[in-house]
């Protein structure tokens, strides 16, 4: 379980020293139950050094129990058409506690925009050769999903990339993917996914679609796997 901090300054105010950042940091990697996570997120906020904060892959009790403490603004965790898990957990408590949604990760470590097909091998030292969804043996199953982008990237007009962001954005109103992006090119398009819509019958023919494929592969190896959906102990 990992914390995310949303930082927002008014009016020209100085953002937290890097002495500040460091030392919270580290108190975070300490935390050891919801009650002291909670304790030191109310502090910096009284502090005025952070506004808004939210939890990552963090298990369900533990944000129910850090929510009804301090009010949680946003959770982040994984969600694509490649990973769905969270329509079965994070999204239905966040609908339940009005808390926003931000997928990380949105277009699949850029396998919904077409940038990897079947004869795609990784270099050593990057994460996406050790995930199974993307393994050899697994592409040609979960490319799938590709093509089903293709028809409907053809029918809107669209690229690849946008479906798939639009797709997140049509799910639900609180639901605001974060792409990630080196290149001014991929940054333009993404901002362009907005401009996509479709009507209810539209995204009911593309969700059906996207229910149709069963992904194949584990989403992340093990060793990472491990640190997702862990619960804080309840108490001090």
């Amino acid at each position: 379980m990992a914390i995310i901090v949303f930082v927002a300054f008014e009016n020209g105010i100085c953002p937290p020293t890097v002495q500040d950042r460091i030392i919270l940091i580290m108190e975070l990697r300490e935390i050891a139950t919801s009650s002291v996570l909670c304790r030191i997120a109310l502090r910096v906020m009284d502090e005025g050094k952070v506004l808004h904060w939210g939890l990552s892959e963090m298990g369900l009790n533990t944000l129910r129990r850090a929510h009804a403490v301090l009010p949680i603004n946003a959770v982040q965790s994984e969600y694509s058409m490649l990973w769905r898990g969270p329509e079965t957990g994070a999204i239905p408590v966040c609908e339940e506690l009005g808390i926003g949604f931000v997928p990380w990760s949105p277009l699949g470590v850029g396998f919904l925009n077409g940038a990897i097909d079947a004869r795609t091998r990784f270099a050593e030292g990057d994460i996406r050769g050790v995930e199974g969804r993307l393994a050899p043996e697994s592409l040609p199953n979960n490319l799938a999903f590709v093509e089903v982008l293709k028809v409907w990237a053809e029918r809107k007009q669209a690229r690849l990339g946008q479906i798939a962001l639009s797709w997140l954005l049509a799910q639900k109103p609180f639901i605001v993917p974060i792409p990630g992006t080196t290149q001014m090119a991929h940054m333009i398009e993404n901002i362009g996914a907005p401009s996509v819509s479709f009507s209810p019958s539209e995204i009911a023919e593309l969700n059906a679609a996207v229910a149709a494929v069963s992904i194949k592969g584990a989403r992340l190896p093990d060793v990472v796997q491990a640190y997702s959906d862990v619960e804080a102990p309840a108490t001090t």
